[in-house]
């Protein structure tokens, strides 16, 4: 299906109030120009058409007692919202949706207003019309009061609804900032401190995402859909982020010679200077990485001691422009060949630190 102009326009982009009207007006507004007394409003046969004469009936005596009930209260109320439930339970949702919309704009007095036209965004919702639906629950958000209908807060579900329908960044990061402020206690606050964290990764505002990304940190139990590893993605971008990160070396050919120096000399706290403070692993081939394969502790003075440690001339073939490894030698271990595995960093956060060079970590054993 291909969607009308406005539909592409608005994908990815900021809601606009032009964009928000056109579609009330098309919802049902033309009604009001041909129409000027509220109370005749509502008269006309098309409102009370239903697949039964009892539906019918039904309507007819629904719309009778709306044309009695003129005071904008809790009544009034119960009889639009039983008018709309007849068209949901028949799904007739044009109907539903010149009803609710024309009596919307001719009564913008109805506290109820955020309610009604939740209702036509599910009417389109249930028509695969999402973003339409999508305009009218970010319309509710922006410029209606909440509702507490049995016992649930209509925002809410809007916002809810809202990340599920909007992939734009900057939209998902004002969903989830209204999420965290006014309903904490009704949402798991870690996958929103996440998410919110990733929507400031994607637009590039890296002192948002970190601050956020440490925020989620304490609610390690969350559990994040497409994300896996949340957990340990997280705490690696926060621990780099804290870190001083004085490792790091230009260039791959810089930070190569460094380590063959320290080599030649036998230093071992050379090599402890050199190797990544943080993240750093040491793990066999086929070894998945996890905390408990971590590095960080290696010490290289008991497995060079008496030994002279030889390695390759050159990094190893299957290295690339973004990661490499040196074949070393003659360490007094049950494995005595190690690759020293070097990677180029990926830390936009930090133009200072992005693109230089790391000693990430170490693969025990001959490569697989």
């Amino acid at each position: 299906m291909k969607w009308p102009i406005a539909y592409q326009r608005w994908r990815g982009e900021p809601f606009s109030k032009k964009t928000c009207l056109l579609f009330l007006v098309i919802g049902g507004l033309l009604f009001s120009c041909v129409l000027t007394d509220k109370s005749s409003l509502f008269s006309d046969s098309y409102f009370t058409t239903a697949p039964t004469q009892y539906q019918a009936s039904i309507l007819s005596d629904l719309f009778s007692l709306l044309q009695e009930e003129t005071y904008p209260g809790e009544t009034q109320f119960s009889i639009v919202r039983e008018i709309a439930t007849q068209y949901l339970q028949t799904k007739d949702y044009h109907r539903l949706i010149n009803f609710v919309t024309l009596w919307s704009t001719t009564h913008p007095e109805d506290p109820y207003q955020s309610y009604l036209l939740f209702m036509v965004a599910y009417a389109y919702l249930e028509q695969g019309m999402k973003p339409v639906a999508a305009l009218y629950f970010d319309r509710i958000v922006k410029n209606y009061p909440d509702l507490m209908v049995q016992g649930k807060s209509i925002h809410l579900e809007c916002l809810n609804r809202l990340i599920e329908l909007v992939p734009n960044p900057q939209q998902q990061i004002w969903y989830y900032q209204e999420l965290i402020s006014r309903f904490p206690q009704y949402i798991d606050l870690g996958k929103a401190y996440f998410l919110l964290a990733k929507n400031y990764e994607k637009i590039g505002k890296w002192e948002e995402a970190i601050q956020n990304y440490s925020k989620f940190l304490p609610y390690y139990t969350s559990i994040i859909p497409g994300y896996p590893d949340a957990l340990d993605y997280a705490k690696k971008i926060v621990d780099f982020y804290n870190s001083p990160k004085d490792w790091t070396f230009d260039s791959l050919d810089s930070l190569v010679k460094a380590i063959k120096g320290a080599l030649d000399s036998g230093n071992s706290n050379l090599l402890n200077r050199y190797k990544a403070k943080v993240n750093f692993f040491a793990l066999s081939w086929g070894q998945e990485y996890d905390d408990r394969s971590s590095g960080e502790e290696v010490a290289f003075s008991p497995f060079m001691a008496g030994n002279r440690i030889r390695y390759a001339a050159e990094v190893d073939a299957s290295s690339n422009p973004n990661e490499a490894f040196l074949k070393t030698w003659g360490w007094s271990q049950r494995m005595s060949t190690w690759y020293f595995y070097f990677r180029k960093i990926n830390f936009p956060a930090d133009p200072n630190i992005h693109g230089r060079w790391e000693w990430a970590g170490i693969f025990y054993g001959e490569k697989l």
